[in-house]
């Protein structure tokens, strides 16, 4: 039985809709180099200690849930280690879903298990994308 965790503390529904039918018009016409290099650097952060950078990448609602880098970085530790401390990260398919635009990133845990990290994303005000979620769940292994 797959183990999952979900950290996804969206905006109102009302944004959802607006990022669905603003940001992305086609799953073909996701930028997913974007989301994945957002996912690299706040792996890098978490990787480096550097809780300041990888709330840095969270969105606002999520920044404000958690409050502190340090309170953000404590939760990523306790319940996303496959996350914060991968063996192995291959990047998957995005796709637009009713939440906004997701990225699949297969990862292979500290302890050797093989996990999927589906992100969700929320563009900010200013255009920049954050990641709005993760939810976490065991993968038989890598289907990219």
């Amino acid at each position: 039985m797959a183990h999952a965790r979900f950290w996804k503390w969206a905006a109102a529904a009302g944004t959802s809709l607006l990022l669905a039918t603003t940001a992305v018009k086609a799953e073909d016409g996701l930028d997913n180099t974007a989301f994945q290099k957002i996912i690299k650097n706040q792996m890098s952060a978490f990787a480096s200690g550097n809780a300041k950078a990888a709330f840095s990448f969270a969105t606002n609602s999520l920044q404000q849930r958690f409050q502190t880098p340090e309170f953000f970085m404590e939760m990523v530790r306790q319940g996303y280690q496959p996350v914060y401390q991968p063996k192995s990260v291959t990047f998957g398919r995005s796709k637009m879903t009713k939440l906004g635009p997701t990225q699949e990133v297969y990862v292979t845990g500290p302890k050797g298990k093989n996990w999927l990290a589906l992100y969700s994303f929320e563009q900010q005000d200013d255009g920049s994308w954050r990641i709005s979620g993760c939810y976490l769940t065991t993968s038989p292994g890598f289907s990219a």
